[in-house]
């Protein structure tokens, strides 16, 4: 096989970095940046003979990549920086906008009250009531609140009035608007976008009736629609690494497009009018998928395959695949900082780079054609996406190539049924339904390998997560991949491979790490907010809070290995506490669930209400004096002694206290007991009745404690559930010391991750994932 045509690489390569670092600078800083590349570039153009051919050309090639990237970078980061609209943004001015609509309206999940939903748009005109009205061009995020933002399509132009907020860092939108009413409609949005629309709804429609797991992922598959995907099941294909799968990638347009290839070629067509009805169809699945990022990457990486196929040269797919990525990256440097765009890239890269090389390698040794090709495929796109994998998950898949080798025979398919489905649903929606009905098969069979995939166990292997151990990882790959050439390595990575995995996984099965054994309390790491589970024999736990977001808590069960809810506790309804409910019951049975008497906050009690409701269950109030037993563990509720009010915090002040007992430890939980709770809580019950093993610190271990409730309790451990980086100074370092004065071993979710109180040979032991240590 000819070497790859690489001239390009090198280009696209230091363009992407310097985009990357440019999103971060300011107007200045990145046309610098670029003006060194550039002035680089020169100086080695000019260096001439002192400079071996290709790597003069390879440093012109980086060195130009990095003068175009920093300064087209740097061109639509001064629109940001524009000084008229930057102080509008700076003083929190209300204002009315004119903007183009960018992408479908997405919903921003709450737990109560009305929903947000998250519009991009392209502004074009401010204006404030102080200051003339501003033209511009740049991109823009709005907050819109009214469900007036709900159906509004791509292409649309509107006219909208709210409140000036910054953007991140590391993005190109000039700026957030938060706007409560609705967006006025200035015309209607394109024929183009108004068809998709319909045949994006239809499908929808035709999809209601399946059962909620294909019926979400179908829509997703095909069009990139997820509102209805299940957060559960989308974290399940994350952790199989089939998450591509969740949304439009290249495999779909690559699908598409070898259909209708297929068709025309069977007509007889010339090379020329393939190219084209290719281009057309691309086009054409483009539109119904909406011109998304992720869905131009995914018609990009299908161009560089027409591209391959137009003119018959394998070769010219490298550089086509480079050209691809420099002209994305130029048009939208925000790319450059999403890791979806470098798997793509990476993932293409494989399949040219890598896997025509295995599929050879593996057919000189006698195997099959299609076997060849049905390994070689999975196994390079792997190879080529682990570093960014890992850096975002912080975990080696070893499930991911068998998963996606398995889930191969099911994408085309589910695919094609999906896309005819979407096309039918106007003109016959029994048809429509009827084809979403077959392609829910196939689809069943993609949910069942990543539910499967997810619960393997050892299925992923923990390695250091960021940028540093992505680069770890690809210099790891890279150096495997060059040294592999020669058969003594191969045989060799081969030997230690095999050694490596066959002595750890006897291990990791008998003995894995997490949950630990005998574990008695678990605090989850949820963000600043709390969720305790407490063991109640094998699969069942009482959980005492839910965290502010459903996604960590439910991941934090799920780890457990939690599937009966006995009893869920709510200490009191604000957000931080109850706003991962949804999260409890997704996927389980919740047997109960309780929480004080005290009427506020009303939105987070009636958000807890309506959860319960829907899965069958009634909220019920507690107080002292009530208990519960479920398998070993006995909870009983000890606080409020009295209902608290005109405190610092009545709802914090009102929490639910509970002690549970098992095992022979006993575990106090105090909810966000403040002082005023605290110290009637020990006037009521006197110290002696308060001694505890394990103490779960209260209220993200603020400074609002009373010393004579920590006398008191005069725990072993100390579990502190706490956000990293949060705004409140939680844990306070004083309440810390005067808790490790007393020989407590302190746990903070911040730094540790899931923490647990363990009990070992009737002593007790704390573990955090992945380390467990003797407290006494």
């Amino acid at each position: 096989m000819a070497a790859p045509d690489l001239r390009l690489a090198g280009f696209t390569i230091g363009l992407w970095a310097a985009a990357l670092a440019a999103l971060h600078l300011s107007t200045v800083a990145g046309l610098v940046t670029g003006g060194v590349g550039l002035a680089l570039a020169a100086g080695l153009l000019t260096a001439g003979r002192r400079w071996g051919g290709a790597a003069r050309w390879i440093g012109v090639a980086v060195a130009l990549g990095v003068g175009c990237g920093a300064i087209s970078t740097a061109a639509r980061i001064s629109v940001r920086e524009a000084p008229a609209l930057a102080a509008l943004v700076d003083a929190g001015e209300t204002v009315t906008v004119e903007a183009v609509i960018r992408d479908d309206p997405r919903p921003l999940t709450r737990t109560f009250g009305p929903p947000t939903y998250l519009v991009a748009v392209d502004l074009e005109s401010v204006t404030s009531d102080e200051a003339a009205p501003i033209r511009l061009s740049a991109r823009a995020l709005v907050l819109g609140s009214d469900p007036g933002w709900r159906g509004l399509l791509p292409g649309q132009r509107i006219t909208a009035s709210g409140r000036l907020m910054p953007s991140r860092p590391g993005d190109l939108r000039a700026a957030v608007l938060s706007a409560r009413k609705p967006p006025r409609l200035d015309g209607r949005p394109s024929w183009l976008q108004r068809g998709a629309g319909v045949l994006r709804a239809g499908l929808q429609r035709a999809c209601e009736p399946l059962p909620d797991d294909s019926g979400g992922l179908l829509p997703g598959l095909v069009v990139g629609d997820t509102s209805r995907l299940d957060p559960a099941l989308e974290e399940d294909f994350r952790t199989t690494g089939m998450t591509h799968l969740t949304a439009v990638s290249g495999t779909n347009v690559a699908i598409v497009l070898g259909v209708v290839l297929f068709v025309v070629r069977r007509a007889r067509a010339g090379p020329l009018l393939c190219a084209v009805l290719c281009a057309l169809a691309l086009a054409g699945f483009v539109i119904l998928a909406r011109p998304s990022p992720s869905v131009i990457r995914a018609a990009a990486m299908g161009a560089v395959g027409l591209l391959g196929l137009a003119t018959g040269r394998t070769r010219a797919a490298v550089p086509a695949l480079a050209a691809g990525a420099a002209v994305l990256l130029i048009a939208d440097p925000e790319l450059a900082a999403d890791p979806g765009f470098a798997l793509s890239v990476l993932a293409t890269a494989g399949l040219l780079l890598i896997a025509p090389v295995w599929r050879d390698g593996l057919r000189r040794r006698g195997c099959p054609a299609g076997v060849a090709e049905a390994l070689a495929v999975p196994a390079a796109a792997q190879v080529a996406c682990g570093p960014v994998v890992a850096a975002i998950s912080g975990s080696v898949s070893l499930i991911a190539v068998p998963a996606n080798l398995v889930a191969v025979p099911a994408i085309a398919p589910a695919t094609l049924l999906g896309v005819g489905s979407a096309v039918l649903s106007p003109i016959w929606p029994s048809g429509a339904e009827f084809a979403a009905w077959i392609g829910h098969w196939p689809t069943e069979w993609l949910v069942l390998v990543a539910r499967l995939g997810a619960r393997v166990p050892a299925g992923a292997l923990p390695w250091p997560g960021g940028a540093a151990g992505g680069v770890l990882l690809a210099a790891l790959t890279v150096a495997f991949l060059v040294a592999a050439r020669r058969v003594i390595i191969r045989r060799l990575a081969t030997v230690v491979a095999l050694g490596a995995i066959l002595g750890a996984l006897p291990v990791r099965l008998l003995a894995p790490g997490w949950p630990p054994p005998g574990w008695l309390v678990v605090a989850c790491a949820v963000g600043q907010g709390d969720a305790v589970v407490l063991a109640a024999g094998p699969g069942q736990a009482v959980v005492v809070d839910a965290g502010p977001e459903p996604d960590p808590v439910d991941r934090c069960l799920r780890r457990l290995g939690i599937r009966h809810v006995a009893v869920l506790v709510v200490s009191h309804f604000h957000a931080d506490h109850i706003g991962g409910v949804g999260g409890v019951f997704r996927g389980r049975e919740v047997g109960a669930v309780i929480g004080p008497d005290w009427p506020e906050p009303a939105g987070g009690r009636a958000a807890v209400e309506e959860a319960a409701a829907a899965a069958g269950v009634t909220v019920q109030a507690a107080g002292p004096g009530w208990t519960a037993t479920a398998g070993d563990l006995r909870l009983e509720v000890i606080g409020p002694i009295t209902p608290m009010r005109g405190t610092n915090s009545d709802p914090n002040n009102n929490s639910l206290i509970l002690r549970a007992g098992a095992a022979g430890r006993t575990v106090l939980m105090l909810g966000d007991a403040e002082t005023e709770e605290q110290e009637d809580l020990v006037a009521g019950l006197g110290a002696q009745a308060l001694r505890a093993d394990v103490l779960k610190v209260a209220h993200h271990g603020s400074a609002l404690q009373a010393t004579s409730l920590l006398d008191a309790v005069d725990p072993a451990v100390a579990l502190v559930s706490v956000g990293r980086d949060n705004d409140y100074g939680h844990p306070n370092a004083i309440l810390l010391g005067r808790i490790a004065e007393g020989g407590a071993r302190i746990l903070r979710t911040d730094e540790s991750g899931d923490v647990a109180a363990v009990v070992v040979d009737g002593g007790l032991a704390v573990a955090a994932r992945g380390e467990e240590e003797a407290a006494g």
